[in-house]
């Protein structure tokens, strides 16, 4: 499978990619197989099991699979009409998805939150049932959402070395499929990183597609985040939590051009980027997965540190920018992980600060080298890095520690661009390490809110 740049950025609906997104996509593809059966379905029901049951509720993943259920999908979320079709079923009980008569769905019985089964295949698991009349199972299908939005069914997974690949299974000109390929590749083309990954994007789309889309991306993420540097208010889900990036934003701006400002004031503006694009997420708001909702800040906040701060930056260069922060995303997910509930926050935010960290050195005008070096200091300073949510929400510490992981990206993009691309640890070793560490890593500490801050913040 051709991993896109299109593929680790997409517009999706908030508070998780993994706990919402996959939900709502594994609903959508079990929609299209019922129908494809002969025989007539009467009703739905679904399990929620591993991290989807443990952290669900403050996921909203029920709310997800209801909706995926009735024929939503995230990118293509329209709230008024999705709030109805909810209102809707709790009134009546039923779902009424496109293309199918309408399905018995009671969300109180039919809807249920597994936490003693652990799927095999992945902690993100669910199963999908439609049944007859008198509730007997006519057919079913079990679905990890694994990151990022994406979705296996259990047969794609345990096929995941075929079915899960970067741009190495595809016929493009440049497979690689290791940050030591990729440096291979650049040198003995004389390309950069985001030449080899355009060109292998032009295999599957025309160039006007690739720009139009690449510009998309960043229309959504600035969207995004300016609706978050003007909202107000107290997040949904009972932890009380303030959006903040608007008041530090205002400041800020009041702050701007007096000669008394502290130069690590800028670390706030990164930070204020961040948290108003994360803010929106736990709102429930559209975001674009970067690689995931979870840590959608990252990226786009040091987009926009850098087109606003400093000096020389122009859009025309927002291409290279997401094409190598893409083709470094790609390593990560092909080699290690992208999901918290597999690997911690280190595969979440640690991966964006990597991607973001590359895209950065690339439009400074970084060698490939650098760039690696880049992505691979990012990577190896979340490494451990757990995903504890406080009461399963995607609040805290999440919202803050995607400002840091911009941070950390900027520290990172600088420290590989006063080098010459020469260093100790490669970023393939970097992420094997991110593997390892994540399988070794306790299920208290991945996405479960069984575990450090979840069960060490008080949640109310």
């Amino acid at each position: 499978m051709f991993l896109s740049v299109f593929d680790l950025f997409k517009l999706g609906v908030g508070p998780s990619s993994s706990h919402t997104m996959g939900p709502m996509v594994a609903a959508a593809r079990f929609l299209t197989a019922l129908q494809g059966q002969p025989f007539q379905a009467k009703g739905l029901r679904a399990s929620l099991h591993g991290s989807l049951a443990f952290t669900g509720k403050g996921h909203a993943t029920d709310r997800a699979t209801i909706l995926g259920l009735a024929g939503f999908t995230p990118a293509r979320m329209d709230m008024e009409a999705a709030e109805a079709a909810l209102a809707e079923n709790r009134a009546t009980g039923r779902l009424t998805p496109p293309g199918l008569p309408p399905l018995a769905f009671d969300p109180d019985r039919d809807l249920r939150f597994d936490y003693d089964t652990v799927l095999p295949g992945h902690a993100n698991g669910m199963m999908l049932q439609a049944t007859d009349a008198q509730g007997d199972v006519l057919f079913q299908q079990i679905y990890y959402s694994i990151g990022g939005g994406f979705v296996m069914t259990d047969a794609e997974l345990a096929a995941r070395g075929s079915e899960d690949r970067t741009d190495a299974a595809a016929p493009v000109p440049f497979p690689f499929a290791s940050a030591a390929e990729m440096l291979q590749m650049a040198e003995k083309s004389g390309k950069s990183i985001a030449c080899m990954k355009a060109a292998n994007e032009l295999c599957f789309r025309g160039q006007a597609d690739l720009d139009a889309g690449l510009a998309g991306i960043w229309r959504a993420m600035r969207d995004c985040m300016d609706r978050g540097l003007a909202a107000e208010g107290i997040l949904p889900g009972g932890l009380n939590v303030r959006r903040r990036a608007k008041a530090i934003h205002d400041t800020l701006q009041a702050e701007r051009g007096l000669n008394m400002t502290a130069p690590h004031v800028i670390n706030d503006w990164m930070s204020t980027y961040a948290m108003a694009v994360n803010e929106e997420n736990a709102a429930g708001g559209a975001v674009v997965t970067a690689p995931t909702n979870g840590a959608a800040g990252t990226v786009p906040a040091v987009i926009r540190y850098w087109l606003d701060h400093v000096p020389g930056a122009s859009e025309r260069q927002l291409p290279d920018f997401l094409l190598t922060a893409a083709a470094v995303g790609g390593l990560i997910k092909h080699n290690a992980s992208i999901s918290g509930a597999e690997c911690g926050c280190q595969a979440e935010v640690g991966s964006a600060a990597a991607m973001a960290a590359a895209g950065l050195a690339a439009v400074l005008g970084g060698s490939p080298g650098q760039i690696e070096n880049a992505a691979e200091i990012a990577l190896e300073h979340h490494l451990g890095m757990t995903c504890d949510p406080v009461r399963g929400l995607v609040q805290v510490p999440c919202i803050e520690r995607n400002g840091l992981g911009a941070i950390k990206a900027v520290a990172a993009a600088s420290l590989a661009l006063r080098g010459d691309g020469t260093h100790i640890v490669p970023l393939d070793a970097a992420i094997e390490t991110m593997r390892q560490t994540g399988r070794d890593m306790s299920e208290k500490y991945k996405e479960t809110s069984l575990g450090g801050l979840a069960v060490n913040v008080p949640n109310c």
